[in-house]
């Protein structure tokens, strides 16, 4: 997915507040938050997205530490669908 693409669907459910469904070309999916950190602005240019896994989001959200998210390049997404 282009960057444009990510960055609308993120927009649309406000996703710091969701967890995503999150397809992959090469990888088995996964739920995620994505989350915006000091770099957000620079890693989104690069179509690159700091995603917390879905194991990790209530610490994330207890600590804000953003080491418990992982870096994934955004042309690697088929899909993005919010998680109900």
């Amino acid at each position: 997915m282009t960057k444009d693409e990510v960055e609308a669907f993120l927009t649309r459910i406000k996703a710091e507040e969701f967890p995503v469904q999150i397809g992959f070309k090469a990888r088995k999916s996964f739920v995620g938050l994505f989350i915006k950190t000091v770099d957000y602005a620079d890693l989104k240019s690069k179509n690159f997205w700091r995603i917390v896994g879905e194991s990790k989001i209530n610490e994330y959200k207890i600590s804000g530490n953003r080491d418990l998210a992982r870096i994934y390049n955004g042309m690697e997404f088929t899909r993005l669908s919010k998680v109900q």
